[in-house]
């Protein structure tokens, strides 16, 4: 650490309160912080958030240095219809709706090979759960993917998605994952966890996933050497310690597993949650402040840090501009180009078509960092420095919509249409 960065830190520390000085000053010492340091971290304003922030730079920069990252992918909901009604889900429909549509296995494979042929390493496949699905539709359809796409990483169903196969299929969790690991699965999204409270679920999405099947998928995965990400979604209903216990939880999971790859906060995107809009819900807050973002990513460095080293900053979530600021407040991921994201999208977010790896390089660079690309499992693939912009076709996308499609478009249409069986 430079003489300046280590007045930086003493300067921080020295104008706060001694409680938060000390759980602040333990984090750098290398302590584990503690639920109790949590408690006392995850509400902190003014200078003692400034504080808080710094040290999370800090731990940041000694865990993994000053490079970010972000993976060139893109998303696939290959359906919206759901039998599940989520309070904060606007992306799904009821089979009886028009707006419901349901992609091929075919079209979903095409997709993936455009993606593949612009340059992308991954696709991310996560959608609603139709009514009568067949229960090995989700093996089918990767096997389908890696027959045609042998190269391309599978980063595919949530939690709540495996467990449905298993549920419509008959087998175990155990089984079903290691067919789908067998047919060429990479890896899954660590999704369907919001808050991993179990009085909370109940109140914003009862008959979701509970917390224990959650624990199974995401254990179960990581025992068959299946890597998941870790997400929180927060802004809603819970208060800051559930924060603080979520991130406990997933860190005792993670040191008996070494499974999680990342960690993503998501906040509630909550103008078209129809526990927001429709006032389903008593006392949903309008998402989460900048004030509560900067807090989570920076007690998700100290919390996380340690053992599950990459914190991704949502530019989907939070717009480009805030995104690059929490790279000074312990996040050093950007997540990934996309091309198509419609859950963020339906629910009322105004990004999720395309970044391109250019932009997401020169939102790095601004922050004085040095940008890479990763693949799903944050190996690095090439690091670019100033003035090192090599040219990629999503680049040169003009119109993202007209190119690739939207979520507004494809509910709009009838060429994909859900038909109950």
């Amino acid at each position: 650490m430079s003489t300046g960065d280590a007045g930086s830190l003493r300067a921080a520390l020295d104008s706060i309160d001694v409680d938060v000085r000390a759980s602040l000053a333990r984090a750098l010492d290398g302590a584990e912080v503690t639920v109790a340091d949590g408690d006392r971290l995850c509400r902190v304003t003014g200078r003692a958030l400034q504080a808080l922030a710094v040290v999370a730079d800090e731990l940041r920069r000694r865990q993994v240095g000053d490079t970010v990252t972000y993976v060139v992918n893109r998303n696939i909901n290959f359906t919206n219809v759901c039998i599940k009604h989520c309070g904060f889900c606007a992306f799904s429909r009821d089979h009886r709706e028009e707006e419901g549509y349901l992609l091929p296995i075919d079209e979903v494979v095409r997709r993936a090979r455009e993606a593949w042929e612009l340059g992308a390493t991954e696709v991310c496949i996560q959608a609603g759960l139709p009514p009568k699905l067949d229960g090995r539709f989700y093996i089918d359809l990767t096997r389908a993917l890696k027959a045609a796409l042998p190269d391309l990483h599978l980063h595919a169903f949530s939690p709540e998605e495996v467990l449905y196969g298993c549920v419509r299929s008959g087998l175990p969790v155990k089984e079903y994952l290691a067919e789908l690991k067998a047919a060429g699965l990479g890896t899954l999204p660590g999704t369907s966890a919001e808050i991993l409270d179990q009085a909370i679920r109940d109140r914003i999405a009862r008959g979701r996933i509970t917390v224990d099947q959650w624990i199974e998928v995401v254990t179960t995965a990581h025992a068959l050497g299946i890597r998941t990400t870790s997400t929180i979604m927060y802004g809603h209903v819970e208060a800051p310690e559930h924060w603080v216990r979520h991130m406990a939880l997933l860190r005792s999971i993670q040191k008996d597993t070494g499974g999680f790859t990342e960690f993503v906060p998501l906040s509630l995107i909550h103008s078209e949650a129809p526990m927001y809009s429709k006032g389903l819900v008593p006392g949903v807050r309008p998402g989460a402040t900048g004030v509560e973002v900067t807090r989570m990513h920076a007690l998700a460095r100290l919390m996380l840090g340690a053992s599950l080293r990459n914190i991704q900053s949502s530019w989907v979530k939070e717009g480009p501009k805030m995104a690059q600021a929490l790279l000074d407040a312990g996040a050093n991921d950007l997540g990934g180009t996309l091309i198509n994201e419609s859950i963020s999208t339906s629910a009322g977010a105004q990004y999720g078509q395309l970044v391109g790896p250019a932009e997401l390089r020169r939102w790095v660079r601004e922050a004085g960092r040095l940008p890479a690309q990763r693949d799903t499992l944050y190996t690095v693939l090439r690091t670019y420095a100033a003035g090192d912009d090599p040219d990629s076709p999503l680049d040169r996308v003009e119109d993202a919509e007209a190119r690739f499609g939207s979520y507004r478009r494809l509910i709009a249409s009838g060429e994909f249409r859900f038909t109950p069986r």
